[in-house]
């Protein structure tokens, strides 16, 4: 499981270092190899290649005819692209996800349980902070944060 958030870079030539606490994870379970994409071309998701198989895996439950599967497709092959990490820990981000999500120099690497995500670090520090400048979650969101999880359990 990937969790908290690490500042980083991503250097000049679009690669990105692991930082050390998930390239210890992913030694440990999953090995170099990994599919770069994105669901909306703001976050790079940097899945270990064994957690995107086990996605289309489901997808290929799935009627090939499904608008809700090729949309899917589209959009994950269109950001995506297969990456290996090399020996100093570092994985290439796809061009044109670098340059749509803006994930270049300074980034956020934040865990989500089975992936990574790889934000802009000035945008993602924007965007988090509400008029108070404070990173919160407020009683709106706790509250339905409780609700889907009851739901889930």
């Amino acid at each position: 499981m990937f969790r908290g958030n690490h500042p980083t870079r991503v250097d000049e030539k679009g690669r990105l270092k692991l930082p050390a606490e998930f390239k210890r994870r992913v030694d440990e379970l999953y090995g170099p190899q990994f599919y770069i994409t994105s669901m909306d071309g703001k976050r790079a998701q940097v899945y270990p290649l064994k957690e995107w198989e086990q996605i289309e895996a489901s997808l290929s439950k799935m009627s090939p005819m499904d608008p809700v599967r090729k949309k899917f497709q589209d959009v994950t092959n269109f950001y995506g692209q297969m990456a290996e990490m090399d020996a100093q820990g570092r994985v290439l981000i796809p061009q044109k996800l670098r340059e749509l999500a803006k994930v270049t120099g300074e980034v956020n690497v934040l865990g989500s349980q089975t992936l990574l995500e790889v934000v802009n670090a000035e945008l993602f520090d924007a965007e988090m902070k509400k008029a108070s400048g404070a990173v919160e979650l407020t009683d709106a969101d706790l509250m339905a944060f409780a609700d889907k999880t009851k739901a889930v359990a």
